[in-house]
This record gives C-alpha cells, structure tokens and sequence, in this order.
C-alpha cells in the first residue's frame, strides 16, 4: 500500500498495489502494521456495506463527536464516488477546508479520514458498492452530519443529488459551537 498524505492533515488517499495473474487479481486491503508506520490508527471496531442502486445518491456528511471521534477508511468496491471530506477539527490549520475526490473500482486506492472530519459521497454511477472500517462503535449521541449544500462551506458536487434520505436533506446549517 501506498499511503499519500492530503492536504488536509491526517487524511491519507492510499493506494492498492495489486497481484494479477491468469486467475484475476489480489490486493492487500488493510494491514494493520502498514496503516502504523505511515502513523495512521489501525483499529476497526465494526465495517459497513452501503449499496446503493441509482446513480445520483448522496450519503453524508456524517461523523461522530468527541470522545467517540471515527476514524474511517472508505473505498468504493463496485461503481464509482465523488467523495467530500470536510475538517471539522477546530484546532487544525485546515478547519473548515474540504476535499474532493473520486473514488471507483478502477482506480484501486482508499480513503483514510482521521477522527473529526465528516465525510459524503455522491454516486457517480448505478450499482455502486461502498465498504467503511470505522475506527469506533456507532455512538448515537456522538453522531452528527451537515448538510450537503450548507451555504458556508460552498461544496462543488459533479451533479446535483437525485436520492438523499430526509435527515441528510435537513440537517441545520453548519454551527462552530456545536462541535464542542
């Protein structure tokens, strides 16, 4: 694996090198002793599936406050993402930033987000297959999540999102005071 900081502190895109042969391919996906010496928390504590039929879905941003801050490695097994991390840290010196990227089965890479920032991702495709590791256990009273078009983060989406759950639509504009 080949992990590339960003530039958002903390989060890594990393790259999978996989093996191939006449049988088809083989990729290491997660080693633990990797993710520490490129300094990145390698516990999991539960992983999630999300399949999602239509292109144009929109997922997040979701995340998790302290003392339950989430680590997460997303990659996107089938289909293909535009994915936006935003650091939601107060003390980094990239609050507030957010980054794009895409993610798809062929492209071969994963994303790493450290505890405090929230993440979302839109489908680009039909038949897309999403696999989190989280670094801790769901936590509902940690849970949090923004709004996909909060008008101060100004989120560039490749197209607007056509299926988005009723929470995901309605979360309240971004607050600094509530990430205390």
């Amino acid at each position: 694996m080949i992990f590339k900081e960003q530039k958002i502190k903390g989060v890594f895109l990393i790259e999978h090198e996989p093996f191939s042969d006449h049988r088809g391919k083989l990729e290491r996906h997660f080693c633990a002793k990797e993710y520490e010496d490129a300094g990145i928390n390698p516990r999991i504590c539960q992983t999630n599936l999300s399949y999602n039929t239509c292109k144009g879905t929109l997922r997040g941003f979701h995340y998790q406050k302290p003392p339950n801050a989430e680590c997460k490695t997303i990659s996107c097994l089938k289909g293909e993402i535009y994915d936006i991390v935003v650091d939601l840290r107060g003390d980094s010196k990239t609050f507030m930033q957010w980054q794009s990227f895409t993610l798809g089965e062929s492209q071969q890479s994963s994303l790493y987000l450290p505890g405090g920032c929230a993440n979302a991702f839109l489908t680009i495709k039909d038949e897309t297959v999403v696999l989190y590791y989280m670094s801790e256990f769901y936590a509902p009273d940690s849970y949090c999540g923004l709004r996909y078009d909060d008008p101060i983060f100004r989120f560039r989406w490749p197209e607007n999102p056509a299926v988005l759950s009723e929470k995901d639509r309605n979360y309240p504009d971004f607050n600094r005071d509530g990430l205390k």
